[in-house]
């Protein structure tokens, strides 16, 4: 695939088709309170906590939100899995309420669901973006 396939998937015009019952942020916990521990292959001191298993083609990407960054409301393109790893920020869904999340929180959000995160001291956060995920199989709901 070359990057001129994905521009569409930027553009700021955007079609959404929406499944109102599927459009509602959920939240979810991968603490390390949450994993289990590891002592496997001589482990010591180490907690896994399992995110997704992905059966299809996927986006993982690193977003860094600076202090006082946000970025703007705009329609989610597949399912979007936002894992805070670092600082702490807020999300928007469809509506304007800001819920304050911190590292080791994350938010799924439904393909076409409207959204908005942003930070006042900074905030790191995974992405994972795919059609298919399912994070409840794996990690705790809030």
């Amino acid at each position: 695939m070359q990057i001129d396939d994905k521009l569409d998937t930027y553009s700021p015009i955007y079609l959404v088709v929406r499944r109102p019952e599927q459009n509602k942020m959920k939240f979810y916990r991968f603490d390390p309170e949450t994993g289990r521990q590891i002592e496997l292959y001589e482990g010591r001191n180490v907690r896994l906590t399992r995110i997704v298993r992905l059966t299809n083609v996927a986006m993982i990407s690193c977003i860094y939100i600076g202090a006082r960054g946000a970025i703007g409301h705009h329609p989610a393109a597949s399912q979007q899995l936002f894992l805070i790893v670092e600082g702490e920020g807020w999300v928007r869904g469809e509506t304007s309420e800001e819920i304050s999340l911190s590292a080791g929180q994350a938010v799924l959000w439904g393909k076409g669901e409207w959204h908005s995160s942003g930070s006042v001291n900074g905030m790191t956060a995974i992405v994972i973006e795919a059609d298919d995920l399912e994070p409840e199989r794996f990690m705790s709901s809030v």
